[in-house]
């Protein structure tokens, strides 16, 4: 096989991996399997990346899934902290911190505010970097597949066609996707009934550095500081009687009008950025893959942005696959490994659902029960259970997506003598503070290098087998291992943070029939 371009295309029209849709979630996914050197092209219908966007805030879980590919600090430095909510009901306000409790074991304990523009334009800086460029006005037209591969039409903004063979195909074009309609994919679910208005401007009232929500009984109008390409991002929803239709052009009076209902007047706004009316949904694929065809992202579910999940549950969506689809490239026999994808994001995609349902309808109904705990109750209830730590610090794993875990997948085992306590196999790997080789460092960035990463703490007799693709660490540091939970453990991390195999140090047979099954030969 001719070796690929700066675009991942391969001279005899083959490639390893088509991604269809270079929104956040296609471009994590290109990262990745960039980082294991996997042949891939990235194409896009769109002339050009999106300049404005919905999603704004990367959580936690985020961050440390492109920590190891050089992607975070490019983020963090071009976002904004998030660490208080203010609550607004009528008169009274309420201030509720943010991501102060629960998240000790991760380097990025906080709410990170960018716009999605921007973090798509750092994630196609960042894979400039690696030599791959985004095929721009380029378009799935057709998709007949294989027993080794999928045949693809695509066809280009001036009306030229290709076709091109990809071992893989993976949509992360959106809700409308074309790849899940050409692979046969149910979409099921249906529509909110409110409008609601977004829109990107300055506003003057607000205390800076703060997320606002003002509550009423006609719904909830939300500001977040947004820092680029203005000051705030606003949310709000119409009234119900509104008859606005979505493909309205948006007037910054008639944005005023409605952030006065909410507000009393005491807000402002000014200089809008970005304006527009939208309606939204609640739907998910009947299935996350079709023979060699995946789905990730929005593409295989939406729903509302309450909790800010939305864009990162998709960028993890793609990191899940991504390693895989390396690995079946590079020979795992075993086909557990690509079914382990739906077997472990589909549930993640269920529960995110529910969460942003359940959270929106609280925020938005008209039930004149609601609406009363909603404008009454939360502001008086709120205050108090913030102040119960158990409770509020389990909410903030929950919506950091620090709590995910995968321990019902096939990859997940746990051998003999595992210690009782500490993250279970398929869990996430706690991070600390450590010092290793005599220098200063955290388990994650130990464990940041492209592919697996076997920890041996308290097990100075075990010497696995040198394996392509395994990295492996002796913790010596007491401390940094009893806060990572990996005591007196052999420990297996996956290429996505996530722990694979866990026993005592009488597990080294299972280890070894584990490394056999699962990496790379």
């Amino acid at each position: 096989m001719a070796a690929p371009d700066r675009t991942g295309r391969i001279s005899d029209g083959t490639v390893d991996v088509l991604i269809v849709g270079a929104g956040p979630t296609g471009l994590a996914l290109a990262a990745q399997l960039a980082a294991f050197q996997v042949q891939h092209r990235v194409i896009d219908r769109a002339p050009e990346s999106v300049r404005e966007s919905r999603a704004l805030a990367i959580q936690p879980r985020t961050l440390e899934v492109l920590a190891g590919l050089g992607i975070t600090e490019r983020l963090v430095a071009a976002g904004n902290r998030g660490v208080r909510l203010c609550l607004h009901a009528g008169r009274r306000e309420v201030t509720v911190p943010l991501f102060d409790l629960g998240l000790a074991d991760t380097k990025y304990p906080y709410l990170l505010f960018l716009s999605q523009a921007d973090t798509e334009q750092i994630l196609v800086e960042h894979l400039a970097d690696a030599g791959v460029t985004v095929e721009r006005r380029v378009e799935l037209t057709g998709l007949i597949p294989g027993d080794d591969g999928v045949r693809c039409e695509l066809t280009r903004g001036d009306g030229t066609r290709e076709t091109v063979t990809a071992r893989y195909v993976v949509g992360c074009d959106g809700a409308h996707s074309t790849v899940r309609r050409l692979a046969g994919i149910s979409f099921t679910g249906g529509s909110y009934p409110q409008t609601f208005v977004l829109a990107d401007l300055d506003a003057d009232g607000l205390e800076p550095e703060t997320a606002h929500s003002f509550l009423s009984g006609h719904g909830i109008l939300l500001f977040f500081p947004l820092g680029q390409p203005a000051t705030w991002r606003l949310l709000a929803a119409r009234p119900p009687n509104d008859p606005t239709p979505p493909d309205a052009p948006v007037a910054l009076a008639a944005v005023q009008a409605i952030t006065d209902t909410y507000t009393g007047g005491t807000v402002r706004l000014r200089e809008p950025v970005w304006m527009t009316n939208f309606r939204l949904h609640l739907r998910a694929a009947d299935r996350y893959r079709a023979g060699r065809v995946f789905l990730a992202g929005d593409a295989a579910h939406i729903h509302s942005p309450a909790g800010a999940q939305g864009m990162n549950t998709g960028i993890q969506d793609a990191v899940n696959l991504g390693w895989k689809l390396a690995h079946a490239l590079a020979g795992v026999a075993d086909p557990a490994l690509l079914d382990s994808y739906e077997t472990e994001r589909a549930p993640i995609g269920r529960l995110v659902l529910r969460f942003t349902d359940r959270a929106f309808t609280a925020a938005t109904s008209t039930n004149p029960v609601v609406r009363f705990a909603r404008t009454r109750i939360a502001p008086t209830v709120l205050p108090i259970a913030t102040k119960i730590k158990p409770g509020r610090a389990h909410l903030f794993r929950g919506v950091a997506q620090l709590a995910i875990h995968y321990r019902k997948s096939p990859l997940s085992t746990t051998g003999p003598d595992s210690p009782r306590h500490g993250p279970k196999a398929g869990d996430r790997l706690p991070d600390a503070q450590l010092v290793h080789d005599g220098r200063s460092t955290t388990v994650h960035e130990l464990t940041a290098a492209p592919g697996w990463h076997l920890l041996l703490a308290g097990t100075g007799d075990v010497s696995p087998t040198p394996t392509r693709g395994l990295h492996v660490h002796r913790i010596r540091d007491a401390t940094a291992a009893r806060r990572s939970g990996i005591t007196s453990a052999v420990c297996l991390i996956r290429p996505d943070g996530h722990i694979g195999y866990r026993s005592g140090a009488s597990g080294v047979s299972g280890l070894a029939a584990y490394i056999a099954r699962w990496l790379p030969a």
